[in-house]
């Protein structure tokens, strides 16, 4: 499974950020990462400099193999914050998902 991020400017987006967003990440996908061929991640301060709570936004896109990509959004305060509400969000989304496909 290939994993990326990427941020805005507001947000420096080096590798220590890099690993601990594919730590969290893929802590919270558990068992799902065989399942996966790549997953986006990308950070943005929604207010820039001006601050204020809940403005950072994890978008996180997740590439099942076989099946169409599925995208969470989570809004928190911080960026491990949002990182870890992001990952809980897909792993629900993607539990779901595969659920579906062996009920059929």
């Amino acid at each position: 499974m290939q994993f990326q991020l990427n941020t805005d400017s507001s947000i420096q987006g080096d590798d220590r950020l890099a690993e601990v967003a594919e730590t969290i990440v893929t802590g919270a996908l558990g068992h799902l990462t065989g399942r996966l061929t790549r997953v986006e991640v990308h950070v943005v301060d929604v207010n820039a400099t001006k601050g204020g709570s809940d403005d950072i936004r994890c978008t996180i896109e997740a590439r099942p193999e076989g099946m169409q990509p599925q995208t969470i959004t989570h809004n928190d305060a911080d960026v491990e914050k949002a990182l870890r509400g992001g990952g809980k969000k897909i792993r629900a989304l993607l539990d779901s998902e595969f659920g579906k496909l062996g009920r059929r």
